[in-house]
């Protein structure tokens, strides 16, 4: 083979992979905002793996944790493969040579999608329409626990919270102490550990944990700092338990660190509650930043579908850059599903394991925003009910938010969720012919309704009011 016919191959093959690179790109030839390398791979493995984390130059960077090139699931991915197809012309001895265009497969020449409309413009000042209301189910206990015993519907993993004791842990001047370790022994057996909330609250539940009837008393050692105190809790008898650590707590006028992350279903149902998040983020934010506690706040959101769909779930890692996020959020599509559970045992342990949450002294909330129980029959799946206990272990709070068409079994473990983790549950409001109003078919009695990003914005305050 001539030098000239060597040199013209390796042209037209070192052309051929530039077409193949720039055709899995994202458009605008960049990554995900924040994004500081492409990554590849399979999906995201169940049951038994551990945690992904970042590759070696993604650390502390904003953007998607485990995006893998694929498309089709943010709308800036929707492009024609074909408009990289082109003709390459290489000069022969001052010749113009025209070759043939790059083989391009049927799929990537399929012709592009019509551009997605423009949002229309909606009233309230980008506020969303949707109504919901919200109970505490930890405040109603009683009414909790009769609820629990008339449940008939499918099977849930369920946890026995009939034993609940409630740990305060204040400061020295009698203010409710934020991220204060509380740890339970047996005798010296380590029973178990966890954070207070922005409460100043902890909620221990030993008869859901195994602990042996044998065990009468339990030995608590509460530790912030430099300050520790011990105190002991009768089984059976002290059902509170008020600790006073000689701690100083957060200083007067200190912003309260806040970290919020939305767990998204975004299978095919859910398009009109995304598009509605999607309108009123950046007011819901605006919001945040206004209230008295001055928090410094981060967002972060973890999307999620189901085995068989593109993807199962993926990340958004937190980022203090509202605008940063909107536009991620402004990507998400809901596409998917099919059959009804989705898959939410994966997406909570994602959510809870894979971004950078700050944990010391910080709020940590998660709001669920679905209209599905998880799949519970999937062989080597994660499970909702020890990713609660782990949410509560490291002081995070889960509100959920039940969308139109969730069926008693996802009411039961979305209400178990937040119970556990101290949150709410809340839910979506409905009046005649589905439009948004003020009834609902849950099992809840004696709530009141008000507009979703009201009672989302309330819900934050209210945990931050604890800390002001």
């Amino acid at each position: 083979m001539s030098s000239p016919q060597i040199t013209r191959r390796t042209i037209i093959c070192a052309l051929f992979i530039s077409v193949l690179l720039a055709a899995c790109l994202p458009p605008s030839g960049g990554l995900p905002p924040g994004e500081g390398k492409l990554r590849t791979g399979a999906e995201p493995t169940p049951a038994g793996s551990g945690p992904y984390s970042k590759t070696e130059g993604e650390a502390g960077k904003e953007g998607w944790l485990d995006w893998d090139g694929k498309g089709g699931w943010r709308r800036g991915d929707r492009r024609s493969m074909s408009e990289t197809s082109a003709e390459v012309t290489l000069e022969k001895e001052g010749v113009a040579v025209a070759e043939a265009p790059l083989p391009i497969s049927a799929e990537a020449a399929a012709p592009a999608e019509e551009p997605m409309p423009a949002a229309t413009t909606v009233p309230d000042q980008g506020q969303s329409s949707l109504r919901a209301g919200e109970v505490d189910d930890n405040a109603n206990w009683d009414d909790y626990l009769l609820y629990r015993l008339n449940y008939a519907g499918p099977p849930v993993h369920d946890r026995d919270v009939s034993e609940r004791y409630i740990i305060a842990v204040n400061d020295q001047r009698g203010r409710p102490l934020l991220d204060a370790g509380v740890t339970f022994y047996a005798g010296n057996e380590l029973v178990f550990s966890g954070r207070t909330y922005a409460t100043g609250q902890l909620l221990f539940f030993p008869t859901a944990l195994g602990v042996s009837d044998q065990v009468t008393a339990f030995r608590v050692v509460v530790q912030k700092g430099d300050a520790q105190q011990e105190a002991t809790l009768i089984r059976g008898e002290t059902y509170q338990l008020t600790v006073n650590l000689a701690h100083p707590g957060r200083a007067q006028g200190e912003p309260v660190n806040l970290d919020v992350l939305f767990l998204i279903d975004s299978t095919g149902s859910m398009a009109d509650e995304i598009d509605k998040l999607q309108e009123s983020i950046q007011e819901i934010a605006a919001r945040i930043d206004r209230l008295p506690s001055q928090p410094r706040v981060r967002f972060a959101m973890t999307i999620y579908r189901d085995r068989d769909d593109l993807f199962v779930s993926r990340t958004f890692d937190f980022t203090p850059d509202v605008g940063i996020f909107s536009e991620a959020l402004a990507e998400v599509e809901a596409e998917g599903g099919g059959d009804y559970p989705e898959s939410l045992n994966e997406a909570l342990y994602r959510a809870i394991h894979g971004p950078e949450w700050l944990g010391k002294d910080s709020v940590q909330l998660i709001f669920l925003v679905a209209d599905a129980p998880p799949h519970l029959d999937y062989a080597q799946d994660y499970d909702y009910a020890v990713e609660m206990a782990k949410a509560a272990e490291r002081g995070i709070k889960i509100f959920p938010i039940a969308s139109s068409g969730l069926d008693d079994q996802g009411e039961y473990i979305f209400r178990q969720i937040a119970q556990f983790t101290q949150g709410r549950f809340i839910f979506l409001t409905y009046g005649p012919e589905g439009q948004p109003g003020d009834s609902t078919t849950h099992h809840v009695e004696d709530y009141t309704v008000q507009k979703l990003d009201d009672l989302v914005v309330r819900m934050i305050e209210e945990e931050l009011a604890h800390q002001e």
